[in-house]
């Protein structure tokens, strides 16, 4: 069995086979999708569509990309929403230096007030972080000190500082289509050296299709090819690799009911 850590089933690529894309998934061995909220305010659609596959969950919270236009979304706001069944991570929130879409101030301030949710109901924070290692690495550090809390790196694409940090700090590490990608040698070779317990994989869909289907859009059937490569990269058994990512998935998102693959 395999899972989909990081999808976004609520964008409007899938609207037209939803039904059809959820099962494609099931039948490549993916037993579990987290369709990820990137804006609180359309928090609603993302848990309908949770609420309508028994194989779905999903996260609350705000994408970096739209931290300035929410910056009324509180901690006790994310608190509330993740009390719902069908919520099993706070985010995905961080830092986005490549696009800048947001001021990195509110960015920043954003990404702590998901820290703060994801301390108080122990669910993980989904990280998204883009070329913004050193303030990333620095605002984990500090956060931690405070008091610990689940996370994960997600769509891992930095260097291998960052994910050091992130293991140091007991962060898990997530890979995505990129890793598949030719020009991807550094990050392969970062994916060889972390500790094996603390990788998952992922497709960040309908984004980064992993090769051979890059450029094309990405659904969560094609997480079978980057554990693939993953396993690959790390010298061991594919279906190894998805058991060591799968039982990861369960040990970080403790709230899925852990389920077996028909």
């Amino acid at each position: 069995m395999l899972v989909d850590s990081h999808c976004h089933l609520d964008f409007a690529d899938f609207d037209a086979e939803r039904d059809e894309i959820v099962a494609r998934a099931n039948a490549a061995g993916v037993g579990v999708m987290v369709t990820i909220s990137t804006r609180v305010a359309k928090f609603d659609q993302v848990k309908a569509i949770a609420d309508r596959y028994p194989c779905v969950y999903c996260s609350v919270g705000t994408h970096p990309h739209s931290a300035g236009e929410e910056m009324d979304v509180t901690t006790a706001d994310l608190v509330r929403l993740a009390a719902d069944d069908k919520v099993v991570a706070i985010g995905e929130a961080g830092l986005d230096y490549f696009y800048d879409k947001a001021p990195r101030e509110a960015q920043a301030m954003g990404l702590r007030r998901h820290i703060a949710a994801a301390r108080e109901t122990g669910l993980p924070l989904v990280i998204h972080s883009r070329d913004a290692d050193e303030d990333m690495a620095a605002i984990l550090r500090e956060e931690m000190g405070k008091g610990a809390f689940p996370a994960l790196l997600h769509c891992f694409s930095s260097g291998r500082d960052l994910a050091l940090t992130g293991i140091e700090l007991g962060l898990y590490v997530s890979f995505s289509g990129i890793l598949t990608f030719k020009r991807s040698e550094d990050l392969r070779a970062i994916a060889a050296e972390l500790p094996a317990d603390r990788l998952l994989v992922e497709t960040d869909a309908p984004y980064l299709a992993p090769q051979p289907w890059r450029g094309k859009r990405n659904e969560p059937a094609y997480v079978a090819h980057t554990n693939k490569v993953l396993a690959e990269a790390r010298g061991v058994d594919e279906a190894e690799m998805a058991r060591q990512t799968t039982e990861n998935f369960f040990r970080l998102f403790s709230k899925v009911p852990k389920v077996e693959l028909a």
